[in-house]
This record gives structure tokens, sequence and C-alpha cells, in this order.
């Protein structure tokens, strides 16, 4: 494209290059534009702001398309399980057999954690967080694999840290929650799926048998599918961020669950549980709580109805309403929270108010309906977040290395006092 772009400033035209995405997304290429003019521009929150350029994951908020790697998630849910949708995010293309049964090995290989690292554990709170608890112990990991922290560590080094970080994730979870209990830790069983793995770690007791349920471990594998990657938010802008020092994997990775642990981020899914809870709480009929989301004076909002970049509807709902049906009935929980919830989307899903607003049930509604179903503790909801998210992480991370991206570095506009003269404190 030849086309340039210009700002003019005091009489004075600058010119900058336009930049081409695969999918026809234009911008522009401010790079130099400091260097030439001695300008910044003011982006707060970086809404117009393209950080990078990545060639991992395509997001259209407008029509409501997610792809990874070009694959529509609609066919990577249907047909595809977390490991192989992880294979692909990180190395760019779809597993031959043989590929993908060496990946499976390494990662059933590395599941278990230094013994040392249950110590930690123990010296946490009994009220700790899990979310803090697992930022706490991937980032120590790096202390446990010295070599990871080589800023100068071979392709190799990289693999292995990835085929560790996503075995272990789900081994330090599960014994988070367990240690929030007071429970006997539960070892790995290698012989089990991924997402049964993990099932089992959380709700095995020893000398019990504990049975999983197909129906909750499709939906999990599903959910984990489509939180997998997500584009430039928060926890992934803060991995690559963080990254871009040469900080380690691990470390990157513990930042980026520190991000995803807010409210306004990961945090979403649990915040729906919380509101069910305060309208079951506080009583009275759906329609009080519709018509208090509806009055723009009312603080009252909706959890989990909408999104930020999702203007029509969110496509991972779309996918992951069906699983949450088929939960709900397979297990017939008896549950004020999940009832309340069916019927606050029974009625959403057909009033004018929300339809023309766009306020339709997201993927952070349904899964935390899901979550609650099966048993999940609500501070553990995030958590499960994580572990979804770390291949897209780890592929994002991956990308920024390999494009030996500069360390990262926001500029600011100063708005505090000019040079003033200090004086001591007998003199003021």
């Amino acid at each position: 494209m030849s086309e340039k772009a210009k700002i003019t400033v005091n009489d004075k035209t600058y010119e900058f290059p336009l930049t081409v995405g695969s999918e026809n997304e234009t911008a522009i290429d401010i790079s130099a534009l400091r260097a030439q003019s001695g300008l910044i521009t003011l982006d707060t929150g970086f809404k117009n702001t393209g950080s990078t350029k990545s060639a991992i994951t395509f997001l259209d908020g407008e029509k409501g398309i997610l792809r990874y790697r070009g694959y529509p998630i609609e066919q990577l849910a249907k047909e595809s399980d977390f490991l192989e949708v992880a294979y692909l995010l990180i190395n760019g293309e779809l597993p031959t057999a043989d590929q993908m049964d060496s990946f499976s090995d390494n990662i059933t290989n590395h599941t278990l954690i230094h013994e040392d690292m249950k110590r930690f554990y123990e010296a946490f709170p009994s009220n700790a967080h899990p979310m803090g608890i697992l930022s706490s112990m991937l980032s120590s990991m790096s202390t446990f694999y010295p070599e990871s922290q080589n800023p100068d560590r071979t392709d190799k080094d990289v693999e292995l840290t990835i085929h560790r970080l996503i075995a272990k994730i789900p081994t330090l979870a599960a014994l988070s929650y367990k240690s929030s209990k007071g429970q006997p830790y539960i070892y790995p069983d290698n012989s089990l799926s991924y997402v049964e793995n993990f099932l089992y770690m959380m709700f095995a007791v020893p000398s019990e048998d504990y049975v999983l349920d197909p129906v909750v471990v499709d939906a999990l594998n599903k959910l984990l599918i489509l939180h997998a990657d997500h584009e430039q938010n928060c926890s992934t802008s803060t991995v690559r961020i963080v990254g871009s020092s040469k900080a380690n994997l691990y470390s990157s990775i513990a930042a980026g669950v520190s991000a995803l642990w807010g409210p306004l981020h990961g945090g979403a899914n649990q915040a729906v549980i919380v509101m069910l809870e305060r309208m079951i709480r506080e009583g009275g009929d759906m329609q009080k709580w519709i018509d208090k989301a509806k009055d723009k004076n009312d603080p009252f909002r909706l959890m989990g109805f909408g999104h930020r970049v999702y203007k029509n509807f969110d496509p991972r709902a779309t996918i992951i309403k069906k699983s949450c049906d088929d939960v709900l009935e397979k297990l017939g929980v008896d549950d004020p929270a999940l009832e309340m919830a069916k019927e606050l989307e029974a009625i959403a899903l057909k009033d004018e108010y929300f339809i023309e607003r766009g306020l339709y049930p997201n993927v952070d509604f349904y899964s935390g309906i899901i979550y609650r179903a099966i048993g999940i503790p609500t501070e553990m909801f995030t958590v499960l977040f994580a572990i979804g998210r770390l291949p897209g992480w780890i592929a994002q991370w991956k990308e920024m290395v390999s494009n030996n991206e500069p360390i990262g570095r926001p500029r600011q506009v100063y708005i505090g006092a000019k040079e003033r003269n200090y004086t001591s404190f007998d003199k003021r």
C-alpha cells in the first residue's frame, strides 16, 4: 500500500506509512513519530494502539469472529482438544499424529512438582486466594530450574520450560485447592487425559473411587480451548512486556496470572456468581433486578452480559451455552443461584433493551455457571481461566522473543509540578 498518513502540527506535516494485516486491518505506523517530530501520542488504556504484529489470533469484535492461527474457534471447540490447540498456538501449525504423541508424552512426563514446593503451600494462610498462590508458585518454579533464567537459553531449553509449565499448572492449581481445604494432596494420574487428570487431582479423595463424568470433561475441555488466547488483552500484554526485559518464562507467566486476577479481566466469571448470590440474598423477583440494571442511576450492573470487544455476540458464548445446558441437565444440580441464572438468561435474551445494546450473555456468564455446577469453588474460577490461557501466553511470549522486539517502554505526558526548589523542615 503506497498511501501514507499525514499528521500536521503547527503547519509542519509528517508522513507515516500504513501497515495492512492479513485480514485487511490497517494501522498507522508511528514508530518514527518521536524521532521526526519530538511528539508522542496519548492513548490512555492503549485502546487505539497496536503494540505488535502478531500471527497468533485474529479477532473481529464487530462480526463475532475469533480464530487461532486461522482456524475458526467453532471448529476447534467441536473437533479438537485442549492439548492439540495448545500445540497449534505455540508452534503455528496443527501437529501430525507423531508430533501430537510426542507433545502429549512430554506433558505427561512433567506433571509432578518438586516435593520441596509442597512446603510453600503449608506456609500460605488457609484462606489465601488461589490466584495469589498460583502466581507465587509459578514464579518460584524458575528457582527449581535455574537454567530457565539464562537470557541466552537455547530452543531446547525453552521447549522444556514450555512442557513443564503446561504439565505442572494443573497440579499447582489442584494442590492450592486441596491446601485451602486442608485435604490430602492427590498426585497426578498420568493414565488420564489432561482435563481428566486435573479434575481427578481436584476432587478425588484417598481410598475412594472418583468417577469422571464425560459431559463435565467435555465442557471443561471446551472452556479451556475458548480461553486459550484472545489477542493483546491485559494479561497477554503483561506477559509480553515483562518478557521483553528478557525475564524468564516462569516469571513472565506469573505476571500474566497476576494481571488476570483482576475482576475486570479474568475475575469476571467469579463476579457473575457474586452477583447471583447477592440477588438471592437481597430477594425480590427477577423483574426488580432487570429494572435496576436498566436504571442508569442505579449502581447495580448485570455481570456476564455484553463484552468490551464483541459488539454483536461473543462466539465463545454461543459454543459454550450448549455445554452449559448439557452439564446442568446431566448433573441435575439443585442450586438457587443456577436457577436464577437460567431465569436471567431467558429474560435478557428476549428483552429489547438488552438486544438493542448487545447485552447478550458472554462466555464469563456460562463459564461461571458451569464451574459452579461441577463444584469448582468461586475463588478457583480465575485459576481455571489461567490454565486455559497458558498456551496463548506462551505463544505470545515466544513470538515476542523470536521477533526480537525491544523492551516495552510506554511514554507519558507529564502533568505534575514544574521545577521548584527544595526547602528544609525548619524553613517551611
